[in-house]
């Protein structure tokens, strides 16, 4: 009995020790295959993942000048795990000169794991950032005091002209989503936030590399771990060579300083912004740096909207700049030929009147140069009227959804969907549902939606969407899609608007009777023939907008140009000068009006503009 008692002790004995060593063999394989987070440690103990920054890719105008470049800056990371219990706070903060409640607001937040995802005490961690080597010299100096604490070497923007704002963009703090969204991002990295430094982020942000470095058990570094065999070599981000003319650029915000507005110059023949101006606008350095949070939200507050491009997002009527398109269409779908003649009153002209007296009857030449509003609105109701009403208003319903589509393949009433071009607005080209809403099926005709014959009512454009219609005319039939980086050949779409080549003819000679004869004759180019259409856009808030659409030279358009200054009135009196101007610099490297130069860019039309 007792020797069974033994040899079932003995069994149970063994049976424990089995059990015993199983659970450690399960627990070593668990820490040693599964669960990572040991050996982590443990490497995070003897190894430093040092991450090596890229330079950020270059900007550069169409001629190679230097737009944007990269200027040293410092950011300082700690590992909390290394910062003892006699680590001295108060002197950690006198050598950067903040207060110990900012040093504490910001530990938090890198504690805080809903903001900052990724933090370990095993880890560097992001504390204070876009530093001038001025403002970590002294923290440089008593860095052995301070266990825990790295001083990384980072790059920050700067740029060598004031201008360019909205084209450019801007580059600030990734956020949590910026870092769900892509692994490449970390706290504390930098993205493009808006323009083309977001457009072009994978391209200018390069590849981050990493240092390996080894350490001792009392913290001190020991060198490359396995002599460099894990390091990356960080690769430097692309360089951007955009489409823009700098001194084009520059003269277009000179002349919109003190009023709010916008200038789009392009390139005909192959869509290439020169330049793209949205006033108001900012000097891209107020965007850098530790200020830059709280210039943003000053900007994000003006109420001029500053960080509203314009050129791009704003919308209004085109005024009497649609006439150019109203003829074009009137003479592909039938309606009206070159020598067509319309009635015009002048002033006592109904149901639309005209501005002036200029004889009667016009042709289509003599009614773009005089901007006749009766000889438009005559055109395009002949040319809803052509087929008659027919049942329930179906055939004058029909022509006019000929007429929308034709006004749309201009690039109108819709996002340029083909570029590198962000933020914009699709403007409106109203469709028969719209009005049907408001009139019924057959309530509407086409005196019901006269305006839109001279470019007023519901029709609405972008100063982009203007500048491509001119360089549309220029191209007597197509557009290449408008964009800003000069080395994609992807972006260059050729676009056909369905209009044939003999009708621009006309279209483009009245254009040239503008400048010569009409409100443009004002502001000749020696030399250089221009051809252009002054609108003036109506405004319910208040003054009208002056605007102006052309192109130069006339015998083989090198640039188009739209320009819109809002609240100004005539589009002759400030829209017409400055396009002039631009085109006289594009085209001849100066701008010798110095005098009307002068007169434009000294007088400020609108008071609450700001110069940021």
């Amino acid at each position: 009995m007792i020797n069974d008692q033994n040899y079932r002790g003995r069994y149970v004995i063994s049976g424990i020790a089995i059990v015993v060593v199983l659970v450690y063999i399960i627990r070593l394989f668990y820490l040693q295959i599964i669960d990572q987070s040991t050996k982590d440690q443990a490497d995070n103990n003897a190894l430093v993942k040092q991450t090596i920054y890229p330079s950020r890719g270059l900007i550069y105008d169409r001629n190679g000048e230097l737009l944007v470049f990269n200027q040293p800056i410092y950011e300082i990371t700690m590992v909390m795990r290394e910062m003892g219990k006699d680590w001295d706070t108060t002197a950690f903060c006198q050598c950067l000169q903040i207060s110990r409640t900012e040093f504490d607001e910001r530990i938090a937040e890198i504690k805080d794991k809903k903001k900052n995802r990724g933090y370990s005490r095993w880890t560097p961690q992001v504390f204070m950032s876009q530093l001038k080597k001025e403002d970590i010299a002294t923290l440089q100096e008593s860095k052995f005091l301070f266990p825990g604490i790295q001083i990384q070497k980072r790059t920050l923007r700067d740029y060598t002209y004031k201008a360019a704002a909205h084209v450019l963009g801007s580059v600030g703090e990734v956020n949590q989503n910026d870092i769900d969204r892509d692994a490449y991002y970390a706290r504390g990295d930098y993205s493009g936030r808006d323009g083309l430094e977001r457009t072009y982020e994978q391209q200018l942000r390069g590849e981050k590399g990493v240092e390996v470095l080894m350490r001792d058990s009392r913290g001190r570094m020991q060198g490359s771990y396995q002599n460099g065999a894990l390091d990356k070599t960080a690769k430097a981000g692309t360089d951007l060579y955009t489409t823009l003319d700098i001194q084009l650029q520059l003269l277009a915000e000179e002349l919109l300083a003190g009023k709010i507005g916008s200038a789009v110059a392009i390139e005909p023949k192959t869509g290439e912004i020169l330049a793209l101006v949205s006033n108001p606008s900012w000097n891209p350095k107020v965007l850098v740096g530790k200020e830059r949070s709280k210039n943003y939200n000053q900007l994000l507050k003006d109420p001029t909207k500053p960080l509203m491009n314009r050129a791009t997002q704003a919308t209004y009527p085109p005024g009497s700049t649609f006439k150019t398109i109203q003829a074009l269409v009137c003479l592909e779908q039938g309606a009206i030929t070159p020598n067509t003649l319309y009635p015009c009153s002048g002033p006592q002209s109904t149901p639309i009147k005209c501005t002036h007296h200029h004889g009667s009857p016009v042709a289509l030449d003599k009614a773009i140069e005089q901007s006749c509003n009766p000889y438009f609105w005559c055109a395009y109701r002949d040319l809803l009227q052509k087929d008659g009403y027919g049942k329930d208003n179906a055939d004058f319903r029909h022509r006019y959804e000929l007429w929308r589509d034709a006004v749309m393949e201009f690039g109108l009433g819709q996002r340029f969907k083909d570029t590198d071009l962000s933020e914009q607005s699709a403007g409106k080209v109203p469709n028969i549902k719209e009005y049907d809403r408001t009139y019924g099926p057959t309530g509407w005709k086409a005196i019901t939606i006269r305006s839109l014959s001279i470019g007023q009512g519901e029709i609405l454009v972008t100063p982009l969407q203007l500048a491509n219609q001119a360089a549309t005319i220029a191209n007597e039939g197509y557009f290449i899609t408008p964009h800003l980086n000069k080395n994609d050949s992807m972006l260059t779409h050729r676009h056909e608007i369905g209009i044939k080549q003999k009708w621009f003819a006309e279209v483009k000679e009245g254009m040239h009777r503008v400048m010569q004869y009409g409100t443009g004759r004002w502001y000749p180019i020696e030399g250089i023939s221009q051809a252009g259409k002054t609108g003036t856009a109506q405004n319910p808030h208040g003054k009208d907008h002056a605007i102006f659409i052309g192109f130069a030279p006339v015998e083989d358009p090198q640039i188009a140009v739209a320009v819109v200054v809002e609240n100004a009135g005539f589009g002759a009196t400030w829209a017409a000068p400055i396009a002039s101007m631009m085109m006289e610099q594009y085209l001849n490297g100066e701008m010798k009006r110095k005098d009307l130069k002068k007169n434009i860019s000294e007088r400020v039309l609108n008071e609450s503009v700001k110069k940021w």
